[in-house]
């Protein structure tokens, strides 16, 4: 299996694993920089002799990417990706075992998801200018984000029959082609409600040939791409001067964090996510811990002693 095991492996990706495909292909790419690896290693005519790769090649893969400054996430993802790559020649009965089965995943750092504080989030939302077409959809993309914490993709792919406004739901199709309902509040039923009988219509009758079922349209009457909301984004993110690093994905963290601030319990931001796994969502925890550190050292009147207590700990360490 040479040339051909990168359209044989995406098809199994996809059709077997039922990964969507941008996921599928990231993975490829992992792989074929470690094919890269190899042929550095072994030159390029070994670059593809999977049955000799063994744990203590994928160990040596990863030395080079920790070497390269790589994060511990990425590495971690292309790890993953080996796995799944060798399970799949496995299957094939092109090798004997997963080498990178036993390969221990990277320990991550516990960084926090960016998110925007309530006050943020809100000059965020009244950025757009809603008297204007392009101003009423962008205000209904950031309302959206914020009211049901869908990702981006999802948040394109939305047709006008997925909404039920009087429910205040939409249906989505998420990772994995799973389908869920997502909720919103009054104020994204309002915003999405006066995009359909302006803004869009507004873009429609601009079009020769508009996308009559996309709920959202850019200036040309098509589907908003993933980039032309991240470019959105982007701008009324600079404008507002919130974090520079807010980005469509970060409004989805921003969305669970303060899900969890209001007393939403992890099982249903698990499922209003669309998360598989409930460990998937708890990295919003840790925002809410550091947020009642913080409260504490502010407010409570032996919070002075916690510098202190902390560096007295560490350096009994």
């Amino acid at each position: 299996m040479h040339a051909g095991w990168q359209d044989a492996f995406l098809r199994y990706m996809t059709d077997v694993r039922q990964l969507a495909m941008a996921t599928a292909e990231a993975y490829s790419r992992d792989v074929n920089q470690f094919v890269d690896f190899l042929a550095a290693e072994w030159g390029e005519e070994r670059a593809h002799d999977w049955q000799a790769v063994d744990y203590r090649m994928i160990r040596r893969f990863l030395g080079d990417l920790a070497r390269r400054r790589y994060s511990k996430s990425s590495m971690a993802r292309k790890l993953a990706a080996l796995r799944a790559f060798f399970r799949y020649l496995l299957q094939e009965g092109a090798v004997q075992q997963n080498p990178a089965a036993v390969a221990p995943t990277p320990k991550q750092d516990h960084r926090l998801p960016e998110h925007l504080y309530p006050d943020e989030m809100e000059r965020l939302l009244q950025a757009p200018d809603a008297s204007t077409p392009l101003g009423q959809r962008d205000r209904a993309i950031l309302e959206l984000f914020y009211a049901t914490g869908v990702r981006v993709s999802e948040l394109v792919s939305i047709d006008v029959d997925d909404l039920d406004l009087e429910q205040r739901q939409i249906r989505v199709i998420g990772k994995g082609n799973r389908e869920r309902v997502v909720l919103m509040g009054g104020r994204a039923v309002a915003a999405v409600r006066r995009y359909l009988s302006g803004g869009r219509e507004r873009l429609l009758r601009a079009s020769p040939s508009p996308d009559e079922g996309a709920l959202l349209l850019n200036s040309s009457g098509g589907r908003l791409s993933v980039r032309g909301v991240q470019q959105r984004v982007r701008k009324y993110v600079l404008e507002t001067a919130a974090s520079s690093r807010i980005s469509p994905h970060a409004l989805r963290h921003t969305f669970a964090t303060h899900m969890l601030d209001g007393g939403a319990d992890l099982r249903s931001i698990q499922a209003l996510l669309g998360h598989e796994s409930l460990s998937t969502v708890g990295i919003y925890t840790h925002v809410t811990t550091e947020r009642l550190k913080e409260a504490y050292r502010s407010s409570h009147p032996l919070a002075e002693d916690w510098g202190e207590q902390e560096r007295t700990e560490d350096s009994e360490e």
